[in-house]
């Protein structure tokens, strides 16, 4: 998926050019088209982790109905459009773009998701998808009538082609070629857990702590949690602590930074033990702290104690 040549400038860029470059608290809108199988569902979810409302397949008959002259300031929306489009034509979409461009005041871009033949035909085959244009004929075929109805969008647009990178680079590029890196930003869910009740779903990285000392053995800590200060001291002397902590802190300094490049929007770190109380309430707590203090946007949750466990 990558494109090393720059973007193709067209009518669209001309008709910017001349309505004036909208105010930056114009809102934007984003339409994305391209060939089918070329990452055009991929771009508008990635949009969607970047805070963008996303709609895909919207009848054209619709879109004056979505973004109305005067409205929207601030406002981010992208818009999928391609041949399964209702009531699709190159010179409606157009038309439509023209439109949008010169009436709504929004900041309004084409973007053009290519990809070569044949890595189109591996993709539906791999994935054992239908082109929508392949139902009577071999897939080669409706791929090159594809290209044929769509190429005067193709002229006209901004063209990523993506036939030769790999999903997170893909982001990344998405990221830096619509201006979306400072909008970028990981959010860390952090959560304890009891392995008796099973691993949580979400969890991208999971540790155990139930080497560590357990206060569950201990008459006077046994009703309490990770969160009392008693429980804390307890689990903290244990002399193999602060070297996990230290070691979960050296492989996630590194680690964070990649995540984030790589296009991720969220990471979930999760921390279990026996009950889910004690020991991995504790270890997340410490965690989550040294990640907010290192600025980073950071949600903590204990699974067991939200869901009044025992």
């Amino acid at each position: 998926m990558t494109d090393d040549t720059p973007p193709d400038a067209g009518p669209a860029a001309a008709a910017c050019a001349a309505a004036g470059t909208p105010p930056a608290s114009a809102g934007r809108v984003i339409i994305v088209t391209g060939m089918s199988g070329a990452g055009k569902t991929l771009t508008l979810k990635a949009l969607e982790d970047h805070g963008w409302e996303a709609v895909d397949n919207l009848p054209l008959s619709l879109l004056s109905s979505l973004v109305r002259p005067g409205e929207g300031a601030g406002r981010r929306l992208a818009i999928g459009i391609d041949i399964r489009t209702r009531d699709f034509g190159v010179q409606r979409v157009t038309a439509a773009i023209d439109r949008l461009m010169t009436e709504s005041g929004l900041d309004v871009r084409l973007l053009f998701l290519d990809c070569d033949d044949d890595v189109l035909c591996r993709r539906f085959t791999e994935t054992r998808r239908r082109h929508p244009l392949a139902a009577d004929r071999p897939l080669l075929d409706g791929i090159r009538h594809e290209r044929e109805l769509v190429s005067p969008l193709r002229a006209r647009a901004e063209v990523i082609d993506t036939s030769q990178t790999a999903t997170g680079d893909f982001k990344r590029m998405l990221a830096g070629r619509l201006g979306l890196e400072a909008e970028r930003d990981l959010v860390l869910f952090v959560t304890s857990f009891a392995y008796r009740n099973g691993l949580p779903r979400e969890a991208d990285l999971v540790l155990d702590a139930r080497f560590l000392r357990n206060p569950h053995y201990v008459p006077e800590l046994k009703a309490l949690t990770g969160r009392d200060q008693g429980v804390a001291d307890y689990v903290s002397a244990d002399p193999a602590f602060a070297g996990f902590i230290q070691s979960v802190t050296d492989l996630l300094s590194p680690l964070l930074p990649r995540f984030a490049a790589e296009g991720k929007s969220y990471l979930t770190l999760a921390v279990g033990c026996t009950g889910g109380r004690h020991r991995s309430v504790l270890v997340a707590e410490r965690l989550a702290h040294w990640l907010r203090d290192r600025g980073g946007r950071v949600e903590l949750r204990h699974r067991e104690l939200d869901q009044g466990g025992t």
